[in-house]
């Protein structure tokens, strides 16, 4: 993360890229810069993509520090600007920001009957190498939603306004992804406890 974090920095510190931001935005700021890399490299899946995009949204935070309404939450409107710029990009290259699959949308069932819920498996998983898989199978508008909710821990009506949607859809989207991850991970542990036949 040192490239990051130095690239980020050397941005804040040209005065044309800082604008009125102070030292104290500045560093604020840069405390997020771990939570936005991990949500750039889900949206992009590359690395070098994700770093320009994160430098790419403290370029515009720290040109439009001004702008920023001190005591709101500066972690949601760097995620704001993050997801805002990420769209400009795909619609620049003439692709969907957020290719939804609504065949997926509709066979994303109900698990009934289960000792653990969607909601409960989640909080009590740790982003271990099963979740990680999960999260990356999901399709990209349930894999985000649920990604700002569940690990960047940002509210529904935060996640509408970053996202750009309504927030009945954020909340949809945060329902069946859960769902589906839950599946997944059902599916995997039960893959992984299953006796392996004897081979003679």
């Amino acid at each position: 993360m040192v490239l990051r974090r130095r690239s980020a920095r050397s941005a804040a510190a040209q005065p044309s890229a800082a604008g009125a931001a102070d030292e104290g935005f500045a560093r604020e700021a840069l405390s997020h810069i771990d939570s936005l890399y991990g949500t750039a490299l889900r949206l992009t899946r590359r690395p070098a993509d994700a770093e320009d995009l994160v430098q790419e949204t403290f370029l515009k935070a720290f040109r439009s520090a001004d702008q920023f309404e001190r005591g709101t939450n500066l972690k949601a409107w760097l995620f704001t600007i993050l997801y805002n710029t990420f769209r400009n990009i795909r619609r620049h290259d003439g692709r969907n920001p957020i290719e939804v699959d609504s065949e997926v949308v509709e066979q994303a069932i109900d698990v009934a009957g289960q000792d653990q819920t969607p909601e409960q498996l989640l909080t009590r998983a740790t982003l271990d190498a099963d979740l990680q898989a999960a999260l990356d199978a999901l399709p990209d508008a349930f894999r985000q939603a649920v990604w700002l909710r569940d690990v960047e821990e940002f509210s529904y009506a935060e996640i509408a306004k970053m996202i750009d949607v309504p927030i009945g859809t954020v909340m949809s989207r945060i329902s069946r992804g859960r769902r589906m991850l839950f599946e997944h991970l059902a599916g995997t542990r039960a893959e992984s406890t299953r006796p392996k036949a004897n081979v003679v």
